[in-house]
């Protein structure tokens, strides 16, 4: 399971919980990366949770280990795709989602989700773990 990858929000919190089915392939990814829109809803959902010190370190953590990939000028454009895309098939993702999938064009990147709604897009490479 070599290859490069960006993860979604729900997987790395599956990696938080020492979930199998992700630690495992993760373990043979070549890189690995997490768009700064998944970092913010890791911050976002530690400020929510019961935990927030707690949960808000592990998301600092994490972020210091894994590579931030940002939202530039050419996700933008990949974006712009995105929703063109989507409006083309009469279908909407939520909106941080498009954004996680123009940052994942954008870089040639394989998308880990368990959201089935990322296959809706075209040329985006997705797999679940």
């Amino acid at each position: 399971m070599s290859g490069r990858y960006l993860l979604d929000t729900a997987i790395v919190l599956a990696l938080f919980e020492n979930d199998p089915a992700v630690v495992e392939p993760l373990a043979k990814a070549d890189e690995v990366f997490i768009p700064s829109i998944v970092l913010g809803e890791l911050y976002y959902g530690a400020r929510r949770s019961g935990r927030a010190a707690e949960n808000l370190a592990r998301a600092y953590e994490f972020s210091q280990v894994v590579p931030i990939l940002p939202c530039d000028a050419e996700a933008s454009r990949w974006y712009s795709v995105v929703k063109e895309v989507l409006l083309q098939k009469g279908a909407q993702i939520p909106e941080n989602d498009a954004w996680i999938a123009a940052i994942a064009l954008r870089f040639g990147l394989v998308l880990v989700t368990r959201d089935e709604h990322f296959r809706l897009i075209t040329n985006l490479k997705v797999t679940t773990w």
